[in-house]
Order: C-alpha cells, then structure tokens, then sequence
C-alpha cells in the first residue's frame, strides 16, 4: 500500500507543488488536500474538502482517519495584519488542525512548512519568527509519529503551476545563480515534496529541515526508487 497524504495550503503555491509532486509519485496512494476553496487541480489520487474553518474539522472529521503524513503548507504573510491576527491564523489554526488529526492518526507524520529565519528560542526581536518558533515548538508536544519543521527559503515552483507568488516570475532567473552561490537558500518545490514523502517513510531523527537537508533528503527518495 502507498503512502495516504493530507495536504493544506493547495491554493498556495508551496502546497500546490508538493501536491503536484505527491501525485506524480507511484508510492503515493492518495493525496487528500484541504483547502477553503478549489485549488484547480483534478488526478485520479486527489480527493479535494472544502472547508473554511480549520479550527473546527468535525463537519470532516469522518474522512480525516488512517493517514500516513500531513503536509502543513498553508499560511499567511505578516505584512499588513496585525499582531494578533497572524497569531490567530500561524499558531491558534494550525495548532487547532493538527491535534485533531494526532488524535485521529497515531501513527502519521506531521511536517510543518515554517521559514527559513524561524525563532525556536522565542525570544528574538522579530514577531513573525517568534510566532512560528512557538508554533514548531508546540506541535512537537502532539503525539504524532514524527514532527518535522521545513524552513526553506526561496523556491522554484513546479511546472504547470496556477498559484505561483507574482514575484517568484520575476525572479526566476536567479535560481541557477543563487543555488550555485547559496545552496542552503535555494530548493526547488519538486525537492521539498520529495523531501517530506522521504521523512514520513523513514525514520528521520533531526527535527528541522533547511536547505541542504531538504536537498539531501529528496535525493535519498529518488535513489531509492
């Protein structure tokens, strides 16, 4: 049997590559992608939910039961909102989201999509990365098979994709020149999908993934097929 995935964040450009990355793969069985509207995308694979309140899964809850990992994409910028709405959407939502699904799958993998610049100490002078440092911190305290924090930083998005960020077009030519220069800044989203399927089929220990541990990861899934 093939991996059975959760994916948020489909409407994104981050979730929607891994998405695209995991339906591509044999080993992956089904991919479920929750989302608040439609992403776009249709695959034999795919199974869509809409629905808008990720605080409260119960109206789905039914159909959340016997997964192997989640793919926690969604997210928001922190640029013009408040404090307090960022905390709201980054930590209160997805901390509400994932201890429904460790209840409801005690053996899955959970992989978080944080940020390169993350604060795991809590104390740094910038918001956002507070925010998302407590946010990891908390989720490895939910009783999951394994928690996994993503902090990338630019990334190519997948060919074919419809939520592409509008400054990720222009400035796709840098990619070959800042992976050259800075590999540990630069993956491409095929890398990260690759990646997270890697983790949640082999016992990874580390708990953050930058850079080059996503680029390593994603090569050991290729090589083992």
């Amino acid at each position: 049997m093939g991996l059975k995935i959760i994916i948020t964040g489909t409407t994104g450009m981050v979730g929607e590559g891994v998405m695209q990355r995991c339906l591509e793969n044999q080993n992956v069985e089904k991919v479920v992608a929750i989302s608040r509207k439609p992403n776009g995308h249709q695959h034999p694979k795919l199974v869509e939910l809409i629905h808008t309140d990720f605080a409260d899964l119960s109206a789905i809850e039914d159909q959340l039961s016997g997964f192997d990992a989640c793919y926690f994409c969604a997210g928001i910028s922190s640029m013009g909102i408040s404090k307090e709405q960022y905390e709201k959407v980054t930590y209160d939502l997805t901390m509400s989201f994932a201890t429904t699904l460790a209840n409801l799958n005690a053996e899955m993998t959970f992989t978080y999509v944080s940020g390169q610049g993350t604060d795991g100490s809590e104390k740094g002078r910038s918001h956002w990365a507070r925010v998302k440092g407590k946010t990891e911190n908390d989720l490895r305290k939910l009783p999951f098979k394994n928690i996994l924090a993503y902090r990338p930083a630019m990334m190519k998005p997948m060919e074919g994709a419809m939520h592409v960020l509008s400054y990720y077009k222009y400035f796709a030519w840098m990619y070959p020149i800042g992976r050259a220069l800075y590999p540990n800044a630069f993956n491409t989203l095929a890398e990260v999908g690759d990646s997270m399927m890697y983790v949640s089929s082999n016992d990874y220990e580390d708990f953050v993934l930058e850079g080059k541990e996503i680029t390593e990861t994603a090569r050991r899934l290729n090589s083992n097929q």
